[in-house]
């Protein structure tokens, strides 16, 4: 069969290695792709957004199968659009995106269906959100401000004081930062603990979830600056026990499928389940409606399943049939960026070692943001490379992938040094 992957990052180069173990797969595109896709797939030069132009391409190479795997193409309707042209498409529909497309969207429907999450309230004017904020008194702080719609992960801000939340409304509703995203607004109250991202596939009615991992999204060591799209992951999360599974899913997991079903938006594809393991039990942060990048370069490497027939068998209602399994060992992604990211970077510059990669077994290097020119790979993006590795256990695994990112060399070549850092104290944290 042919595949057509959509996106050009992390996550669709980790989409793209799955998909090419596959014995049923004969030739991979993927639109636009990047430098380390094109390895193993035709890129072909059509914007994710380019929707007339990918449902042509998909019926010109009579594509068996589009996955999608970016949020905006997803939020825009793009499965609509190639499922309207009579293509098979993985990934939610419009109706059913808008679990990831609105933060209002979703913290509504979980006070609706009594889903555990933070108590928030919405605002479309900044005055009322201000005034709000104002009311909150001391013990009110710190709060989080984040911009309704999609904003690459970086439309979330933590602010402890009345000052911070007042300016942080005026950045993101009257200074538009994070673009149309900001014009409604969740002002959710702080939540502590562990975060936690479960990754699951979903087929409308029944819920099968990957194994767990733990994301870290500040710019810098110590979980200090801005938040960025993910400076590296972890999987599993030492910290989702069984009796968090247990919990999650039956009151989190199938609850959420049930309420998307019906609220008559039937959710096929994969929903991103980021959790905060809070003193009063987990709660749901976000929703995704999509892999996770990075989460994706270190769950499904370790995943043993044909992933053609697992998508085949959620966009077929058919997923109670598939026996989901995963390695018994773990992994961990550290990413390689632009000194300067998530603000201000230069790009542009010849990345050196990536053939370091060739032959070892068990590691990875999945491109992001790069591309192929006549002086050879370059670096083309804030994120530029995903550096994951296996291990028999999370230690081993980290050790590895820090080695492993030693093997590449490009000017401005930035990351943090305690991705996974949690793991060496997790035996004292949990007795």
């Amino acid at each position: 069969m042919k595949v057509l992957i959509v996106g050009g990052g992390g996550r669709e180069h980790a989409i793209a290695v799955s998909v090419s173990k596959s014995p049923r797969v004969k030739k991979i595109y993927c639109a636009p792709g990047n430098a380390g896709i094109g390895q193993l797939a035709e890129c072909v030069p059509i914007g994710a957004m380019e929707f007339e132009k990918i449902v042509a391409f998909a019926k010109e190479k009579a594509i068996d199968l589009t996955i999608v795997g970016m949020d905006d193409p997803l939020v825009g309707g793009l499965v609509d659009e190639l499922n309207n042209a009579g293509l098979r498409a993985f990934g939610p529909r419009k109706n059913a995106a808008i679990l990831e497309g609105s933060k209002a969207f979703s913290k509504d429907l979980m006070k609706k269906y009594h889903i555990p999450t933070a108590s928030y309230e919405n605002f479309d004017d900044a005055n009322e959100a201000i005034t709000y904020l104002e009311g909150l008194g001391e013990e009110g702080f710190p709060i989080v401000l984040k911009a309704d719609g999609l904003a690459l992960g970086k439309g979330v801000l933590i602010c402890n004081t009345l000052e911070e939340a007042k300016e942080g409304v005026r950045t993101i509703m009257l200074d538009k930062q994070f673009g149309s995203a900001g014009n409604r607004l969740v002002i959710e109250e702080f939540m502590t603990g562990r975060e936690v991202s479960v990754l699951s596939f979903v087929d409308g009615k029944t819920v099968k979830t990957m194994t767990s991992a733990q994301d870290h999204k500040r710019a810098m060591d110590g979980d200090q600056g801005l938040n960025t799209g993910g400076m590296g992951t972890f999987s599993p999360s030492p910290f989702y026990t069984k009796e968090v599974d247990d919990f999650c899913r039956k009151y989190i997991y199938q609850a959420t499928v049930d309420a998307m079903a019906a609220e008559g938006r039937e959710f096929k594809g994969v929903i991103f389940f980021g959790l905060m393991l809070t003193d009063k039990g987990p709660k749901v942060l976000e929703y995704n409606a999509r892999f996770g990048d990075p989460e994706a370069q270190v769950v499904l490497p370790r995943m043993k399943n044909d992933i053609i027939e697992v998508l085949n068998a959620c966009i077929d209602g058919k997923l109670d049939e598939v026996d989901l399994q995963f390695e018994d060992n773990a992994a961990v992604c550290v990413v390689l960026a632009s000194d300067g990211y998530p603000v201000k970077y230069e790009k542009g510059y010849v990345i050196r070692g990536l053939e370091n990669f060739d032959g070892k077994d068990g590691y990875y290097c999945f491109h992001a943001g790069t591309k192929l020119t006549k002086d050879g790979i370059m670096t083309d993006g804030g994120r530029v490379l995903g550096i994951t590795a296996k291990g028999k256990d999370l230690k081993e695994a980290r050790a590895n992938a820090y080695k492993a990112t030693e093997w590449v060399i490009y000017d401005n070549k930035y990351m943090r040094h305690d991705i996974g850092k949690a793991i060496d104290d997790v035996s004292s944290e949990m007795g």
